[in-house]
């Protein structure tokens, strides 16, 4: 069993819902990472999700894409996010770490490391295992998101992660065919992230009733848990969503908070906002 499905075990038997924020690693101060995931875990996150920034992040909205560029410009890259993961490892050896990004930094990164091929690297690579899953996995990865990743073409890197203790996480939208969840129900694992809203991060208002009415027919095709995202800025959503879904999913809220503060009062805020939205949930 993985850390990211002990986790959600563990929570269910408690009868409590999964935390999980998202910020981009290397923002809003190249070497913040590993105290904020620190934060996170003191502040109530049951699962880290940390962004790999990309130069065209296309899931993204304005929020998140300046916090990617920040981060890029610090020299910021996946070697980099792996090295923070493996700091955040060495304090802590429980808590779920999900990678969050695109396709072009995994593609490159394989390149890079020795692999010379298509989709996470397996069709030219003489490897079984492609560099980027056999660096995560000694990091302390527990599960990736890769935004632009068609289940149809990554049953290969399914399980491969798998192999390694990890597990391939989907995005599914409000416009998503009973087809296409089928597809990622087959191989999807740990969690799949349902977007609320049509769109990109940090844009337009939660209907909650809306996702209330989707999630039965996510949960007709998929049997891993359902986190929600998109859109939920504040405890009162957080605790709307977390009534209906098995995870509330935050980032570009926590983006914003952050983006301007002096560098000793990153770690503080991130604390204290998700005590609250901690406490809301499981109020």
């Amino acid at each position: 069993m993985s850390r990211i499905a002990a986790t959600f075990a563990q929570l269910k038997a408690q009868g409590r819902q999964a935390l999980i924020p998202f910020v981009t690693a290397g923002f809003p101060f190249a070497d913040v990472t590993p105290e904020l995931m620190h934060a996170m875990v003191t502040g109530g996150a049951d699962v880290i999700e940390l962004g790999v920034p990309f130069s065209d992040p296309s899931a993204d909205g304005p929020v998140i894409q300046k916090a990617g560029d920040k981060a890029l410009s610090f020299g910021i890259g996946l070697t980099q996010v792996l090295e923070m993961v493996r700091v955040f490892r060495t304090q802590n050896t429980t808590t779920p770490v999900v990678l969050m990004g695109y396709a072009n930094p995994v593609e490159r990164y394989n390149q890079k490391h020795g692999a010379t091929a298509s989709v996470a690297g397996y069709a030219q690579s003489t490897e079984a295992t492609s560099p980027f899953v056999r660096d995560a996995a000694d990091a302390g990865v527990d599960g990736v998101l890769i935004v632009d990743y068609p289940p149809e073409e990554c049953e290969d890197f399914a399980a491969d992660l798998k192999a390694h203790g990890m597990d391939l996480i989907f995005l599914l939208a409000p416009t998503s065919t009973d087809e296409r969840m089928q597809q990622v129900a087959r191989i999807a694992s740990g969690y799949v992230y349902y977007v609320s809203l049509k769109g990109v991060t940090g844009s337009g208002a939660l209907d909650t009733a809306a996702v209330e009415a989707m999630l039965p027919r996510i949960r007709a095709h998929v049997q891993c848990p359902v986190g929600v995202g998109f859109g939920i800025r504040d405890a009162a959503t957080a605790k709307a969503i977390s009534r209906v879904a098995d995870a509330v999913v935050i980032g570009s809220r926590l983006i914003q908070l952050i983006e301007n503060q002096p560098r000793d009062e990153v770690v503080p805020t991130v604390q204290t906002f998700l005590r609250d939205i901690r406490s809301a949930m499981d109020s």
